[in-house]
Protein backbone atom coordinates (compact mmCIF):
# COMPACT_ATOMS: atom_id res chain seq x y z
CA UNK A 1 0.00 0.00 0.00
CA UNK A 2 1.14 3.28 -0.93
CA UNK A 3 2.10 6.13 1.98
CA UNK A 4 -0.87 8.04 1.76
CA UNK A 5 0.07 11.88 0.72
CA UNK A 6 -2.01 15.00 1.65
CA UNK A 7 -3.65 16.24 -1.67
CA UNK A 8 -3.93 13.07 -3.44
CA UNK A 9 -6.60 10.71 -3.36
CA UNK A 10 -6.58 8.07 -0.23
CA UNK A 11 -8.19 4.75 0.94
CA UNK A 12 -11.80 5.46 1.29
CA UNK A 13 -11.49 9.37 0.40
CA UNK A 14 -10.15 11.06 -3.35
CA UNK A 15 -10.71 14.57 -1.75
CA UNK A 16 -7.25 14.90 -1.23
CA UNK A 17 -8.06 16.48 2.04
CA UNK A 18 -4.62 16.04 4.68
CA UNK A 19 -7.15 14.41 7.61
CA UNK A 20 -7.95 11.87 5.29
CA UNK A 21 -4.36 11.16 4.50
CA UNK A 22 -3.65 11.20 7.86
CA UNK A 23 -6.76 8.94 8.80
CA UNK A 24 -5.61 6.43 6.59
CA UNK A 25 -2.43 5.69 7.33
CA UNK A 26 -3.18 6.21 11.04
CA UNK A 27 -5.45 3.85 10.49
CA UNK A 28 -3.20 0.84 9.15
CA UNK A 29 -2.19 -1.91 11.51
CA UNK A 30 -0.45 -1.37 14.27
CA UNK A 31 0.29 2.60 13.65
CA UNK A 32 -1.50 3.65 16.69
CA UNK A 33 -0.20 0.74 18.45
CA UNK A 34 3.59 1.72 17.56
CA UNK A 35 3.16 5.75 18.23
CA UNK A 36 1.40 5.17 21.36
CA UNK A 37 4.19 2.58 22.77
CA UNK A 38 6.93 4.96 21.37
CA UNK A 39 5.56 7.94 23.43
CA UNK A 40 7.32 6.18 26.47
CA UNK A 41 10.68 6.82 24.67
CA UNK A 42 13.04 4.84 21.67
CA UNK A 43 12.22 1.52 21.36
CA UNK A 44 14.24 -1.44 18.73
CA UNK A 45 12.39 -2.96 16.40
CA UNK A 46 12.85 -6.21 18.58
CA UNK A 47 11.49 -4.35 21.61
CA UNK A 48 8.66 -3.34 19.06
CA UNK A 49 7.62 -6.46 17.99
CA UNK A 50 7.62 -7.94 21.58
CA UNK A 51 5.00 -5.04 22.53
CA UNK A 52 2.89 -5.84 19.26
CA UNK A 53 2.89 -9.42 20.24
CA UNK A 54 1.18 -10.86 16.69
CA UNK A 55 2.35 -8.34 14.70
CA UNK A 56 4.75 -10.24 12.10
CA UNK A 57 8.37 -8.84 11.02
CA UNK A 58 7.04 -7.56 7.47
CA UNK A 59 3.98 -5.67 8.55
CA UNK A 60 6.56 -4.20 11.40
CA UNK A 61 8.99 -3.01 9.12
CA UNK A 62 6.54 -1.77 6.20
CA UNK A 63 4.51 0.72 9.18
CA UNK A 64 7.87 1.69 10.81
CA UNK A 65 9.05 2.98 6.78
CA UNK A 66 5.29 4.55 6.70
CA UNK A 67 5.87 6.26 9.95
CA UNK A 68 9.22 7.34 9.61
CA UNK A 69 8.51 8.42 5.59
CA UNK A 70 5.72 10.27 6.82
CA UNK A 71 8.07 11.87 9.39
CA UNK A 72 5.98 10.90 12.21
CA UNK A 73 9.06 8.53 14.09
CA UNK A 74 12.85 8.62 13.05
CA UNK A 75 15.61 6.08 13.42
CA UNK A 76 17.75 6.86 16.45
CA UNK A 77 21.04 5.43 17.93
CA UNK A 78 18.46 3.35 20.22
CA UNK A 79 16.03 2.83 17.47
CA UNK A 80 12.85 4.55 16.44
CA UNK A 81 11.80 7.53 18.24
CA UNK A 82 8.42 9.79 17.57
CA UNK A 83 9.48 12.75 15.96
CA UNK A 84 8.02 16.24 17.37
CA UNK A 85 5.39 15.70 14.62
CA UNK A 86 4.55 12.18 16.15
CA UNK A 87 4.12 13.88 19.50
CA UNK A 88 1.23 16.01 18.35
CA UNK A 89 -0.11 13.19 17.48
CA UNK A 90 0.16 11.40 20.17
CA UNK A 91 -0.79 14.43 22.64
CA UNK A 92 -3.96 14.20 20.67
CA UNK A 93 -4.42 10.49 21.21
CA UNK A 94 -3.83 10.46 24.99
CA UNK A 95 -6.90 11.69 25.49
CA UNK A 96 -8.81 8.74 23.74
CA UNK A 97 -6.54 6.18 25.72
CA UNK A 98 -8.17 7.92 28.95
CA UNK A 99 -11.93 7.75 27.45
CA UNK A 100 -11.25 4.47 26.52
CA UNK A 101 -10.52 3.36 30.17
CA UNK A 102 -13.52 4.98 31.24
CA UNK A 103 -15.32 3.63 28.51
CA UNK A 104 -13.85 -0.50 29.05
CA UNK A 105 -15.76 -0.04 32.82
CA UNK A 106 -18.71 -0.04 31.55
CA UNK A 107 -18.10 -3.87 29.83
CA UNK A 108 -16.75 -5.02 33.43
Amino acid sequence: MALPIPGKPVRGSRSGQPIMALFDLLGRNWSMGIIWHLSNGSSTFRQLQVYCESVSPTTLNTRLKELTNAFIIEKTMDGYALTELGRSIYDLLEPMGKLAKEWSVKFQ
